[in-house]
């Protein structure tokens, strides 16, 4: 069959298609998948071979006789086809509409058939009843109030409905108005037939992995609290690229993504690693970039509590009510919530009620996961309580007291309520993602109420839970990720003991990071067998990088075949990145020829990063040539790394020229750090002017350190006023961090009141740093209280480690006690970065109440059952 062919059938069909009912829009659909296939010089065979289709699927998309195509079958149409994926999908929907069918097989449902608190909304107020042929509870809703955040959030919507894709991530503290934004911001697209799909079951995040690939146009993909999706420890970090690579593909689209986040978690995502250290939420990081993120303010402004006081005005009891209580501090969100009444019954809940309430806070803060046993509860709860009050409990307090936690707030939440976790609901076939079997605890669980939740996270901060807490997570809890959470939790408070056992724990459970652990603890100890054995079960279970030090072991061990087997099951894992680090452990052993084999692999899975290990064999080998061609390669991909690491190899040889031809080209590649090093060769070689326009240059185009490098050339040539100003310049574009280099400059030049001020102009600015040096001219100037109050408020902004800092101080100068005090204070907070202080005061670590830890000596393994500090059990 010729074109001619095609174009005469095809047409001859088309004309059909109105007197067949068919509307206009399915008749320009199929014209113009007739143009395509003739253009392609295809037969409906060929086609629906190459589009992956049946053939009947595609002899019925052509049909006059047959009914609207689906949109999968649209969509792989138009890519073999060649034709424009939205315009024919847009097409589809109208014919769709105009011909009354509803397409199925989407993930999701209509978003009109959606109730908003099945989407987790916060009920508000109490339930109406509605009586007829049964009672029915009918759950409200206040009016909306309109704000900023909802004009962006309208913005994102319209550019879905128009053809883009588009991901928007709500950050707000709890009962913020998050979720119910999301809510109002979609009704739009109802009218458009939109799908909404609320990845659940079984859990959030198998669910996202598994079935993303299947979402198809016109859908909301609806991830609700975030961390659960982006947070999880197996599959977070695959999650974000699947979200990633459905926002880059756009014959998936129209798509529309949005989440919420609580201000902390996407603090924890998007904050950079440091130097040498994991880094967990790379992709995560890569996603919520700041035009995908949506801060949602805690409380209404003025203009948002006027509008409200005109519902009100209009009959709206619940927001009247609200206002009443929120007007004077804005937070009409929180308190249609329940969050005060919450609050208030946790102030003035029994003792036994608030210790059940403080261990879910810390639980939760610590890392346990949504539903907590009874079990775990209960015997966490007595080292909350006073002598008196634990003395005074019924052989009933804990019935009691969790019938207390269960009383509604409003008819709405709890501050402690019973749940049931959601069983899989998947066919029997196994999984496709490996070890993800479900966990349910045995006995009743509890979930403790979301703002409650959040106030714990602030007020408990500085608090490490008792004993009866770390005895009870040892002998209640069995769930991997809860023991492995809070075995990091127990290590950050220097509860070492604890964490060591908790880590077997953890271990014994399948938690595959213990496992990993205990491995490398029986390798140091020289029991081969026995670390092999367990870097199985680590990989067994998914662990990747038990995988790679299996690989190496057998590496180690002669063993070819082996190695190799192992080496080609890293591959499989789709995880380039180790492939890389099991080069760089092959190399550490002197073996050059598989390291660069690896190297090479993971490079030919398109791992840029591989390529810059690449260049520093081929530069150490004394390949010059090969490791610029390499260095150039990666910046091609986007990686000039090689090429800044192959001009300090150049430079430090000596080869100043062509250090500067390879920054040159890193430049050239958009890297402003490579604009940086080349204004220091150009500093050292005397050109100033050059090394200031370069500087310039590369903090016009965002480099943070450039900056400081530019104050530091005016402050060395004698243009103190021009320094700061430059200084000053930066920290109005939040980057203090120039302010806090001069202030040094000035300290090291005896000019301590300059110092003292610049310091304050950082801190002014935001940097806590500079409040941690401003502490220290305090102490240096016998101000002690002084010193402490700064560290303390860069403590409470988040740079815990000046306390620390500041212990160290105090213990060189023989004040033992003032160190010990601000060691444990930072100890107890969980967010040290550096523990030599408190491994120097403490080597055993510190039991919960904060007393040193008498010795002892970790077992390299221990029977199950039989972990816990003496005393325990």
């Amino acid at each position: 069959m010729n074109a001619g062919e095609h174009i005469w059938d095809s047409g001859g069909k088309h004309m059909r298609d109105e007197r067949n009912g068919h509307g206009p829009a399915l008749t320009e659909l199929r014209q113009r998948l007739a143009g395509g296939l003739a253009l392609a010089r295809l037969n409906q065979t060929q086609l629906a071979a190459r589009a992956k289709l049946g053939r009947t699927t595609v002899s019925e998309a052509f049909s006059s006789k047959k009914p609207v195509p689906s949109p999968e079958t649209v969509v792989a149409l138009a890519r073999v086809l060649k034709l424009p994926v939205h315009e024919l999908l847009e097409l589809q929907r109208i014919a769709a509409e105009e011909s009354g069918t509803v397409t199925t097989g989407g993930l999701g449902r209509p978003i009109g058939e959606w109730e908003a608190h099945d989407l987790e909304v916060h009920p508000a107020g109490p339930g109406r009843t509605v009586s007829g042929s049964e009672t029915l509870a009918v759950r409200r809703l206040p009016g909306y109030v309109s704000r900023e955040h909802d004009r962006v959030l309208a913005d994102a919507v319209r550019d879905a409905a128009v053809g883009r894709n588009r991901l928007v991530i709500l950050v707000g503290s709890s009962s913020s108005g998050k979720t119910r934004a999301c809510w109002e911001a979609v009704q739009p697209l109802a009218d458009h037939g939109w799908l909404l799909w609320h990845p659940f079951d079984p859990t959030r995040a198998q669910a996202a992995l598994e079935d993303l690939h299947l979402v198809q146009p016109r859908t909301v993909v609806w991830l609700n609290e975030a961390q659960h999706y982006l947070g999880d420890r197996l599959f977070g970090e695959q999650i974000a690229a699947a979200v990633h690579h459905l926002l880059v593909s756009p014959e998936r689209g129209p798509i529309l993504v949005l989440g919420t986040l609580w201000p902390e978690y996407a603090h924890q995502y998007t904050a950079l690693p440091t130097p040498g250290g994991a880094d967990p939420h790379s992709r995560a990081r890569e996603l919520l970039a700041a035009d995908r993120t949506l801060i949602v303010p805690d409380a209404f402004d003025d203009k948002a509590l006027a509008t409200a006081a005109v519902l009100a005005e209009g009959g709206d009891q619940l927001l009247g009510d609200a206002l009443t209580r929120a007007r004077p501090d804005g937070r009409v969100t929180q308190d249609l919530a329940g969050a005060p009444v919450l609050l208030n019954r946790y102030q003035h809940a029994t003792p036994a009620a608030r210790a059940l309430l403080e261990v879910a806070m810390d639980a939760r803060r610590l890392g346990a996961g949504l539903h907590l046993s009874q079990a775990f509860l209960t015997d966490a709860a007595p080292d909350y309580l006073t002598d008196i009050e634990y003395d005074q409990l019924t052989d009933d307090w804990a019935e009691r007291a969790f019938a207390e936690l269960a009383e509604p707030v409003h008819g709405k939440q709890a501050p402690l309520r019973r749940t049931t976790p959601r069983l899989p609901r998947r066919p029997p076939a196994p999984s496709s993602v490996a070890g993800t079997a479900v966990q349910l605890p045995t006995g009743p669980v509890f979930r403790l109420a979301d703002y409650l939740e959040q106030h714990g996270r602030t007020t408990r901060r500085w608090l490490c839970p008792p004993a009866s807490f770390w005895y009870a997570a040892h002998t209640r809890l069995t769930h991997p990720d809860d023991l492995s959470n809070l075995t990091q939790a127990a290590e950050k408070r220097h509860r070492l003991q604890w964490a060591h056992h908790l880590r077997h724990r953890a271990a014994d459970h399948g938690d595959t990071d213990s496992l990993y652990s205990a491995a490398m603890l029986r390798e140091r100890a020289g029991d081969r067998e026995g670390a092999e054995r367990l870097f199985q079960q680590a990989a067994d279970h998914g662990d990747i990088n038990a995988l790679v030090r299996l690989a190496d072991q057998r590496a180690r061990a002669g063993d070819q075949d082996g190695t190799e087997t192992l080496a080609r099951q890293v591959a499989d894992h789709s995880d380039p990145s180790a492939l890389v680090r099991l080069a760089v452990l092959r190399n550490g052993a002197g073996d050059r020829e598989r390291a660069e084999r690896l190297l090479r692999q993971a490079a030919d899975h398109g791992y840029t990063f591989a390529l810059v290990h690449l260049a520093d064999h081929r530069e150490e080998a004394g390949d010059q040539d090969g490791a610029e061609t390499l260095a150039r390669q990666a910046a091609d991909h986007g990686d000039t790394l090689a090429l800044r690491r192959l001009a300090v190899s150049r430079e430090r040889a000596g080869d100043l020229k062509g250090a500067e031809r390879l920054l040159q080209q890193a430049a050239d590649h958009g890297d402003t750090s490579a604009l940086v090093a080349l204004a220091k060769l150009r500093e050292k070689a005397g050109d100033l002017d050059g090394a200031e326009r370069l500087l310039q240059q590369a903090a016009d185009h965002g480099n943070t350190f450039a900056p400081r490098c530019l104050a530091e050339l005016r402050e060395e040539a004698g243009d103190q006023d021009g320094a700061e100003a430059l200084a000053l310049q930066a920290a109005e574009h939040d980057n203090a961090n120039a302010l806090q280099h001069l202030a040094e400059l000035r300290k090291k030049a005896g000019d301590l009141e300059g110092a003292e001020r610049l310091l304050g102009q950082a801190a002014y600015h935001g940097d806590n740093t500079a409040l941690y040096f401003l502490a220290l001219l305090r102490e240096e100037e016998g101000d002690r209280h002084g010193a402490e109050t700064l560290v303390r408020r860069a403590a409470d902004n988040g740079k815990v480690d000046a306390l620390i800092y500041l212990a160290e101080l105090r213990n060189s100068a023989g004040d033992r006690n003032s160190a010990e005090t601000l060691a444990r204070q930072a100890a107890d907070s969980g967010a040290l970065t550096t523990t030599y202080t408190l491994n120097k005061l403490w080597p055993y670590g510190l039991d919960p109440d904060g007393a040193p830890t008498p010795p002892w000596q970790p077992s390299v393994s221990e029977p199950p059952g039989q972990h816990g500090p003496s005393g325990t059990s």
